[in-house]
């Protein structure tokens, strides 16, 4: 696989929509009226923004044509300055996943591309060294390694732990160690054999590419965990043996003083056990999550051999997601979780202070967020958005006591009016109160009279959460009540809420995804003009609440959608994940049952699908079968496939094409009732 890149000091073609966008909603000059499907359905103008060491500048991520990603770089002092493009990549196939500062003049971006590997679809990585003025760039290639293997082997090109291991322009990364022999020039004879196996550690010199090994490759180790500045002190294995216990994991830790490896915890499929994340130095703690009454919670241990435990930070309703980090160290200053919306116990109390003044200087923007500081932690790169505004980065200087307004997220949204979402909960048919999410069009109060759209998530071991989102936002614009579903099954509300899975209790989730739609029906919505719309796992909820309830909805919109247990379970055999999704999907009557490919005949509404045609996430031969399986039932079906594009089609001109011919299949389908 070959990664290609076009260099340039500064790229006037990247001066277009994307850039002038946000420049002209800086300057507040008028955006020009265009279509709101392309609005809604652009990516965003500014993704994985890292600001550098010295608080000086800025490299963020900003979308090309079709998949394509350009690099752009903003000097922020004296003040915040027109970015200028650094490199960009096509997208066919290879995409910029994300940048990050190696120095105060040095970016480590990852590149990604799928794949086909025996027929299956996969991602494979790079890692990119580049100046910040556009030169120099090289590729930090796998030590000495194969480039993919059918089972167990990463086609990973190595991801950093520490950014700043002690000087400026080195890293820590962690690299898969494939055993190679090297043959000479002549082809006659090796010269070289890298015998090392497994998962190790380098020290790598980004301007000249130098590396050393740090930890030692070691075939059962899936995770090094360091202290932000160069030593590695916890280490996660998970054994490959074939008598070994399905997705238990072991952690090591080190003493600040030794080499020696010391017994840290054990952590079982179902996340029971101390969970490592982020090393303190200082302290000498690690944090991480362990279950409390079925819920994770956020714990610190003493790293100094007397295993002293004590609890950080515990929600009685919800888990604990993880941890809030700034700073090159990746130091620790507070516990997220997520109620209705995204919040973070602050356990730094200036941190939280400065934050708690943030939200009073931009009320308008309620979510605050610290996105990543300068060495010194004098300099914050500030996130601040609602539900309504997708958000903007700002710079606060703490000691000048100054916030500068950088970048829009959604510039062409600004101006749009959005409608509002609100955080409810509403009766499934056994009483149990599902939380889920409502978003009326601009200007309404209720669903009374209204078209409805329930879309339930994806995952499906994820949850829906109070801010902006484009696809509820969309439909909302065109006068539609939008329902998003927490069902069961859905996580973040602990262990009793996921049950066994949505898919081994698909009755129960789908029950709840439907009875939403019900309870639309009794607030005064219309039920004659209900549609449901999933994406992955939300795309199997759309097709599979046919299956349950065939006259409840009279538009369904899958994509990317599982329709079938058993071919789920078959896409894996003889992969590494094989005995995960195994297990996950279990075994009985509901592999059938729960399947739409299997009860087409099932269904009365018409049906949209839409697929790209390398999704390592679901095989297009899901929506493909459900397609065939629906026409030779004699029912509606209409699949659109798109070449060369994953599970989440992330081009802007597919998701506008995709949020127009939903909007327009919807209509006609409410049109023939």
């Amino acid at each position: 696989m070959r990664f290609s890149i076009r260099v340039a000091g500064i790229l006037a073609s990247l001066m277009t929509a994307s850039t002038s966008a946000i420049l002209s909603a800086q300057t507040g000059d008028a955006a020009p009226s265009i279509d709101m499907a392309e609005q809604f359905g652009a990516r965003e103008m500014v993704t994985n923004a890292s600001l550098s060491p010295d608080g000086t500048k800025l490299v963020y991520l900003s979308p090309t044509r079709g998949q394509g990603v350009a690099v752009m770089v903003a000097d922020l002092v004296p003040t915040p300055q027109t970015p200028r493009g650094v490199f960009r990549v096509d997208g066919e196939p290879e995409r910029i996943e994300s940048c990050h500062w190696s120095g105060n003049d040095r970016l480590v971006c990852m590149l990604i591309a799928s794949v086909m590997l025996e027929g299956r679809p996969l991602y494979a990585s790079r890692l990119i060294a580049v100046d910040a003025a556009g030169g120099e760039v090289k590729v930090i290639n796998v030590r000495k390694g194969g480039t993919g293997m059918r089972l167990g082997v990463a086609l990973s090109g190595g991801n950093v732990i520490d950014w700043n291991p002690s000087e400026d322009g080195n890293i820590l990364m962690v690299r898969e160690y494939i055993p190679q022999e090297a043959v000479s020039s002549s082809g006659s004879g090796t010269l070289i054999a890298q015998k090392k196996s497994g998962t190790g550690v380098d020290l790598v010199d980004t301007r000249t590419l130098r590396s050393k090994i740090v930890e030692q490759p070691d075939l059962e180790a899936m995770e090094f965990i360091s202290d932000g500045y160069g030593r590695v002190r916890i280490k996660g294995t998970m054994s490959s043996r074939e008598n070994a216990e399905l997705g238990l994991r072991r952690y090591y830790y080190r003493k600040p003083d030794s080499k020696d490896w010391l017994p840290l915890s054990t952590v079982d499929k179902s996340r029971q056990g101390f969970d490592p994340y982020a090393v303190d130095p200082k302290l000498n703690v690690v944090y991480g999550l362990n279950r409390v009454d079925g819920r994770l919670a956020a714990f610190r241990r003493s790293l100094d051999g007397s295993d002293a435990e004590t609890l950080v930070f515990a929600h009685p309703e919800v888990d604990v997601s993880g941890f809030a980090r700034i700073g090159r160290r990746g130091r620790v200053i507070g516990v997220r979780y997520t109620t209705d919306a995204g919040e973070i116990h602050y356990i730094d109390a200036d941190v939280q202070k400065m934050v708690d003044q943030l939200a009073k200087a931009i009320p308008h923007l309620p979510i605050v967020e610290v996105v990543e500081s300068s060495e010194d932690e004098r300099k914050m790169l500030i996130w601040a958005g609602s539900d309504t505004n997708a958000g903007r980065f700002f710079l606060f200087d703490r000691d000048a006591k100054t916030l500068a307004n950088l970048l829009a997220m959604r510039p062409g949204l600004e101006q749009v009016a959005l409608g509002k979402m609100q955080s409810i909960t509403y009766p499934a048919r056994d009483g149990t109160q599902i939380p889920a999410y409502l978003t009326l069009p601009p200007g309404k109060t209720s669903a009374s009279g209204l078209p409805v759209v329930v879309m339930p998530h994806g995952g499906p071991e994820a949850r829906d959460s109070w801010g902006f989102d484009w696809l509820p936002q969309f439909f909302a614009h065109r006068g539609y009540a939008v329902l998003q579903p927490n069902f069961r099954g859905s996580a973040g509300y602990g262990q009793s809420w996921l049950k066994r899975n949505a898919f081994q209790d698909w009755q129960l989730a789908i029950g709840d995804v439907n009875d939403g739609a019900h309870w639309l029906a009794r607030q005064g919505a219309d039920a004659k003009r209900m549609a449901i719309f999933g994406w992955s796992y939300g795309g199997y909820a759309a097709l599979q609440s046919n299956v349950l309830e065939p006259d409840l909805f009279k538009a369904v919109v899958a994509v990317a959608p599982v329709t079938d247990l058993a071919l789920l379970r078959s896409d894996s055999y003889g992969w590494g994940d094989y005995a995960y999704v195994r297990d996950f999907l279990g075994e009985g009557k509901h592999i059938k049952e729960g399947s739409p490919a299997q009860n087409a005949a099932a269904f009365k509404a018409p049906v949209l699908m839409f697929h790209g045609d390398i999704d390592r996430n679901v095989d297009v031969g899901h929506a493909k079968l459900m397609d065939a399986k629906l026409k030779d039932a004699g029912r509606s079906s209409e699949l659109h496939i798109y070449k060369n594009r994953d599970h989440y089609l992330e081009d802007g001109e597919i998701r506008a094409e995709l949020l127009r011919t939903s909007a327009a299949f919807m209509e006609k389908a409410f049109a023939g009732q």
